[in-house]
C-alpha cells in the first residue's frame, strides 16, 4: 500500500492527468515543481510561488546539508517552517550533485565521500544518511532514494555499474526509510540511454516497492531527441498506478513531449535561471528581453495571464530594468517564467481531460518553433 493515494482522472493516449494526495495538500498532475535549492525559489517569495499555482516545490539535500546544515533546519522546526512553505516539498537525494561535482567526490559501495564546494570540509552521504537528512531532519513529504547519476555519454558497462549501484542503494534507502504514513519514498530508474538497463532497473525497483518512481539520468547533455527516444519506452516500464517523475526537466517542449509519453511530474531550475538572465518563456517560444526590439514595446509578456509580472509590466520596462541592472528585472522575469510553467501544466491537464492532448501537442510545438 503506497503512502499517498494517486488518482488518475483521465488519460489521452499515454498522457495522464490526476491527483497525488498528500497530508499537506493535493498535487495536480502533470505537475511542475519550482526548484527551491537553498530553501528559496530564487528571487521569489513563497506567496508569489503559491500564486502561480504551484502545488509542490523541490528542496536540495546536498546544498541544505552543507548550509545551513540539516540538523540546524531540524532545530528550527523543519524545512516547511524554516522557509514558510506549508504545501508539499520533494527533496532530491544529493545524487545529481555528486555527479555534477565529481571532481570533489568519491563513490564507493558504502557511500559518497565529498568535499564541500563552500569550505572544503569532508562529508559522507550514504543511503541511510540521505534518508535521515530528507525524512527526519528536513522533513520533506516526498523523499528520493540515493542514486548514482552517471554522466552522459556513458559506455554500457559504466551505465550498468551505476544502475546496479543505484538499485542496491535503493534497497538500502527503503530499509532505512521504513514505513511511514505521512511521507513517501520514490525510487529512481537508471540506465542511461540503454533500453535493457532501464528495464532491469525498473524490475529491481518494483521488487523493492516504492511510493512513486522517477526517471533519472536524463537531461544530462544527451539532447532533446535522445531524451525522447528513451521516454518512448522508459515510463511504460514503471507501474501505471504510481506517479512517474522525470528529474531535472526541462524546457516547455520537453515537458509536453514527456507528458505525451506518460510522465506526471517535473522539476527544473530553468524558469528562474532563465529569468535572472533576461530570458522569458512564452506561448510563442523564448524571448531575450534585452534585445533592442523591445526598447519601446509597450505590450506585456502575456496580457491574458493572471500573474502580475506577466500582465502588468511592458516589455520596454522589463528591458530597461535589465539594462540598468536593477534587481527587480530578475524578480519579475523569474516570477513570469514560473507562472508560465504552471500555466502550461494547467493547460496540459485540461487538454488531457478533454481528450485533445495530441492536438494541443502539435499546436504547442508549432508555436514554439515560430517564436
Amino acid at each position: 500500500m503506497a503512502a499517498f493515494p494517486f488518482e488518475i482522472s483521465a488519460t489521452d493516449g499515454a498522457a495522464r492527468t490526476g491527483v497525488l494526495r498528500t497530508p499537506r495538500g493535493d498535487i495536480r498532475t502533470p505537475a511542475f515543481m519550482p526548484v527551491g535549492t537553498a530553501a528559496t525559489v530564487k528571487a521569489m517569495t513563497v506567496d508569489q510561488v503559491k500564486a502561480t499555482g504551484a502545488d509542490i516545490i523541490l528542496g536540495n539535500t546536498y546544498h541544505l546539508m552543507l548550509r545551513p546544515g540539516a540538523e540546524r533546519v531540524k532545530r528550527l522546526g523543519g524545512l516547511h517552517k524554516f522557509m514558510r512553505w506549508d504545501r508539499p516539498i520533494l527533496t532530491d537525494s544529493g545524487g545529481f550533485q555528486v555527479m555534477s561535482l565529481s571532481g570533489i567526490s568519491k563513490v564507493t559501495e558504502e557511500a559518497v565521500t565529498f568535499s564541500s564546494h563552500i569550505d572544503g570540509s569532508k562529508h559522507v552521504l550514504s543511503p541511510e544518511r540521505s534518508m535521515e537528512i530528507q525524512a527526519d531532519l528536513l522533513g520533506s513529504d516526498i523523499v528520493m532514494q540515493l542514486d548514482e547519476c552517471v554522466a552522459w555519454p556513458a559506455e554500457e558497462a559504466r551505465a550498468r555499474q551505476g544502475m546496479e549501484l543505484s538499485a542496491r542503494w535503493g534497497k538500502r534507502s527503503k530499509a532505512a526509510f521504513g514505513t511511514r504514513d505521512a511521507q513517501a519514498l520514490f525510487g529512481i530508474q537508471q540506465g542511461s540511454t540503454f533500453r535493457d538497463l532501464r528495464q532491469e532497473s525498473s524490475e529491481r525497483l518494483q521488487e523493492i516497492g516504492f511510493d512513486g518512481y522517477a526517471l533519472g539520468g536524463l537531461a544530462v547533455g544527451e539532447g532533446h531527441a535522445a531524451m525522447c527516444e528513451v521516454l518512448d519506452y522508459a515510463p511504460a516500464m514503471l507501474p501505471a498506478d504510481r506517479p512517474r517523475y522525470l528529474m531535472g526537466v526541462g524546457k516547455p517542449i520537453d515537458l509536453v513531449e514527456a507528458v505525451w509519453r506518460g510522465v506526471d511530474m517535473f522539476d527544473c531550475v530553468l524558469p528562474t535561471r532563465s529569468g535572472r538572465h533576461g530570458q522569458a518563456w512564452t506561448w510563442d517560444g523564448a524571448i531575450n528581453i534585452k534585445n533592442a526590439r523591445y526598447a519601446e514595446d509597450e505590450d506585456p509578456l502575456d496580457e491574458a495571464s493572471d500573474c502580475p509580472a506577466s500582465r502588468d509590466y511592458s516589455k520596454a520596462y522589463l528591458r530597461h530594468l535589465f539594462k540598468a541592472e536593477e534587481i527587480l528585472g530578475q524578480v519579475l522575469l523569474s516570477w513570469h517564467n514560473i507562472a508560465f510553467f504552471q500555466a502550461l501544466t494547467a493547460a496540459m491537464r485540461t487538454a488531457i481531460a478533454e481528450g485533445r492532448f495530441e492536438q494541443f501537442r502539435r499546436d504547442f510545438a508549432a508555436r514554439q518553433q515560430g517564436g
